[in-house]
């Protein structure tokens, strides 16, 4: 008689599927002790029923804890990897940021020096135009050698009184006493006595030019003495070849006589109202 293998759902189960099916049961019955009470007696008197160790159930359990044993052991290095690369992970996002702030605060730092220096630098730069514009206005500043004053004499007036023939400045009212003033800054070249101008001071003024003041009947300042616009250097008076108290004022190019020009034009010249 031939033999057919069954189809479709009624097909029986492959060679692994018998062979797992039977291992579980023989654990089963093992741990309850069934194995000898299900066997008939005709069985169990002929031959005794086999051992755990015969039928090979140690063995799978003991394979079975030690696959457990190696999972639990992958698991947990697993999970140490784990921790050790999100605390590297944490350290080197706390290094970074750390790295971030610091590169921000010296930036800041940077910034705010840059600006500092600027705004310094700044202070400095207006202190030194202050200081300049201060200083052109002290040269530049020029005034009456005596102050409300009004000329008398005029520059190039012909007459025997002058040994040229002509008057070589200009002649200023002035009362006895009353005081002289550099017309601007300048150093004092001259400081004493000048022959037919009595007492008299030469100027070198801040532009290269001279200033000359006779007939003073007292001198204040000494050679070599810087004087600015407006201070007093001495009284007027009539000493020398005068015919009465008065300033003789000149305007030179160099401290001595002959190289005069015109003292009105150069007054002017300096913003002084004559």
């Amino acid at each position: 008689m031939a033999f057919t293998r069954p189809t479709g759902k009624h097909r029986a189960p492959s060679r692994l599927k018998r062979r797992s099916a039977r291992i579980a049961g023989v654990a089963t019955l093992a741990t309850t002790g069934v194995i000898g009470g299900l066997a008939s007696p005709a069985l169990a008197s002929d031959s005794e029923a086999p051992s755990a160790g015969e039928t090979g159930l140690t063995q799978i359990i003991a394979i079975e804890g030690a696959l457990a044993d190696q999972v639990a052991t992958q698991a947990d290095v697993q999970k140490r990897q784990a921790d050790v690369a999100a605390k590297a992970k944490a350290a080197a996002a706390a290094k970074s940021e750390a790295e971030a702030k610091a590169k921000a605060e010296a930036t800041a730092k940077a910034a705010a020096k840059t600006k500092a220096e600027a705004r310094a630098k700044a202070a400095r730069d207006a202190k030194a135009r202050a200081a300049r514009s201060a200083e052109r206005t002290r040269l530049g500043s020029f005034q009456l050698p005596v102050a409300g004053s009004y000329v008398t004499t005029g520059y190039k007036s012909s007459g025997s009184l002058w040994s040229s023939g002509s008057h070589s400045g200009i002649d200023f009212h002035a009362a006895s006493g009353s005081s002289v003033v550099a017309v601007g800054a300048s150093t004092v070249v001259e400081a004493g006595w000048g022959g037919a101008y009595g007492n008299n001071i030469v100027l070198r003024m801040a532009d290269g030019t001279y200033t000359q003041y006779g007939h003073l009947s007292s001198i204040g300042v000494s050679v070599g003495q810087s004087v600015g616009a407006g201070q007093r250097i001495g009284l007027s008076g009539s000493t020398g070849n005068s015919t009465g108290p008065h300033l003789h004022f000149e305007a030179r190019t160099t401290p001595s006589y002959g190289s005069d020009m015109d003292p009105v034009a150069y007054l002017r010249a300096h913003g002084v109202n004559v």
